[in-house]
């Protein structure tokens, strides 16, 4: 494989144009790269790149070093989209290319407006059709991943390490599920820890929430957190495989948490617009899909690309898989038993999906999981901490709402119902790896088809961020449900390599022990588990 070195980047930069056709030249294929992300890539004047793609479209998010004058260029197979500055400083900036045909690795040019070259030359490939029928596709599953390694966070050396060992399995693309970042504000127990924790002020100030958040030092503040998060931990690695972000309540900058004194979500006007303004500037949003309804929440916004979803997403590699992202917080509700985790129309689509679809494999990526609770508040199910510190629903936990329950099983129930496929979810937010099948949701009865649940891995979670740190009991079983758990949540660092056939899915769950293994185990990391999943029929 012909590589496209250091020095070939620096003779680049001192023309004012790179043409398509050396850039095809030197550039290998994209998914070549994800196995290897770094080797001698120059990232120049980027501070972080992260992309995302469908079979039409690019969508690639970009920080730089030096603020631009006038906005820069992404050549795109020797096409120019001018860049959209994301902030108020001219340091963040998208790059929305469309019209791209399938199936084909497009090679990339970041240059200032001057023509300059920005960074080193690479490549990206787009999905196939919607009607192709591709043999294999494989994602890389995590979560959590956020968190300043100031405030005991796992460094973000030994999350990088992490990421670079599943990206050498060659995924085609990944999803982060939840918590991109941790500076909770408000919540009485995790703000502490967070952003009123002695020194968070010096790391990186202090939010006004009576003020705007672009064009004044709320601005400032949240480039100090996000910078530090985000940009430090990705930086070029995912340059060449898509990744789509899924945000959960952190991201909102609280945690859910319920007293007399305040009940943190749904999310007041200040935290939507922290969440907007973070992935607007740092990661991408969801991109267009025909399928999806275009007024969901959180789509089709005046200050976004068009067709563009920030919470609800879709994630489909030609007939073989369609993957159905959804953040549970951006429209939670408190009513009682007509309450929900997701709009009614965003449940609508999902049900319609298990019906219409015409993907081999379905499957679901919830911001919070199915399967499992901690005893948390803002969880689907009704489970709290009793005086003996057991898991119990004998006591009425407080501002919990039935409708997230009620909404809950009819999710699965329509995830059963839909027997010619896998009923598979995957997700995060537990600070664990898991794995099981549920056969029973309160009446509902999944024996005939159970659904598949997993906790794909956490990524930087620090010492007292497990569900036992805080709470003294590991994340179990609801008791709403009949379920066996083939892995029982495991409080390790980790990641998920799915792996998509015409006949199955083969899952592969990844661990490393932070209190019993060497950062450079993880170089050489193995599945510890790996189960199949045959299609029907």
């Amino acid at each position: 494989m012909k590589q496209y070195l250091r020095r070939d980047f620096l003779k680049a930069s001192a023309s004012t144009l790179i043409t398509a056709s050396l850039a095809d030249a030197l550039i290998p294929s994209a998914h070549a790269w994800s196995a290897q992300p770094e080797l001698d890539w120059d990232a120049g004047r980027v501070t972080h790149l992260l992309p995302s793609v469908n079979d039409r479209n690019l969508l690639l998010k970009v920080s730089l070093t030096e603020a631009q004058t006038a906005a820069p260029y992404l050549l795109v197979g020797g096409n120019k989209v001018s860049g959209r500055m994301t902030d108020t400083e001219g340091k963040y900036w998208e790059f929305f290319a469309t019209d791209l045909v399938p199936a084909k690795t497009y090679p990339l040019s970041l240059q200032a407006h001057t023509g300059k070259t920005l960074c080193q030359p690479w490549a990206i490939d787009t999905f196939p059709a919607r009607q192709a029928n591709p043999d294999h596709f494989r994602l890389m599953l995590y979560s959590c991943a956020g968190g300043h390694e100031q405030q005991t966070f796992l460094p973000l050396s030994t999350r990088q390490r992490l990421f670079k060992r599943a990206l050498s399995f060659a995924p085609h693309a990944a999803i982060a599920n939840g918590d991109q970042i941790y500076w909770d504000l408000l919540a009485p127990v995790s703000s502490k820890a967070s952003a009123n924790k002695a020194g968070a002020e010096q790391l990186a100030g202090k939010f006004d929430r009576a003020d705007v958040i672009f064009g004044g030092t709320n601005e400032a503040v949240l480039k100090q957190v996000a910078n530090a998060q985000i940009a430090s931990l990705y930086g070029t690695t995912f340059r060449s495989t898509p990744i789509f972000f899924i945000q959960d309540d952190h991201d909102y900058f609280d945690n859910d948490e319920a007293t007399d004194d305040i009940i943190t979500f749904p999310p007041s006007h200040f935290m939507l617009q922290m969440a907007r303004a973070t992935q607007h500037m740092y990661y991408p949003e969801h991109l267009f899909d025909p399928t999806r309804p275009r007024g969901l929440p959180g789509s089709g916004a005046a200050d976004r690309q068009q067709g563009i979803s920030e919470s609800f997403g879709t994630l489909r590699y030609g007939r073989l898989a369609e993957v159905l992202m959804y953040d549970v917080r951006r429209s939670q509700t408190l009513a009682g038993p007509s309450a929900v985790f997701v709009d009614p129309e965003v449940e609508r689509w999902l049900k319609s999906r298990s019906e219409n679809s015409d993907a081999i494999h379905l499957v679901h990526s919830p911001s919070n999981p199915p399967g499992w609770t901690a005893g948390k508040w803002g969880e689907w199910y009704p489970d709290m901490l009793d005086k003996n510190g057991k898991l119990s629903t004998a006591v009425a936990k407080p501002y919990w709402q039935a409708g997230w329950l009620a909404q809950h099983d009819r999710i699965l129930s329509a995830l059963s119902a839909d027997t010619k496929r896998i009923p598979l979810v995957v997700s995060g937010d537990l600070h664990a790896i898991g794995f099981g099948q549920i056969s029973r949701s309160g009446k509902q009865n999944f024996n005939n088809n159970p659904v598949n649940v997993a906790l794909t891995g956490p990524i930087g979670t620090r010492p007292g961020g497990w569900p036992s740190g805080r709470r003294g009991i590991g994340s179990t079983p609801s008791l709403h449900l009949d379920m066996h758990e083939e892995i029982k949540p495991l409080e390790q660092h980790g990641f998920t390599i799915a792996d998509f056939y015409q006949d199955k899915i083969t899952m592969r769950f990844f661990k490393w022990d932070v209190n019993n293994q060497t950062t450079q185990a993880i170089d050489t990391l193995e599945p510890f588990f790996v189960t199949e999943l045959k299609r029907p029929g």
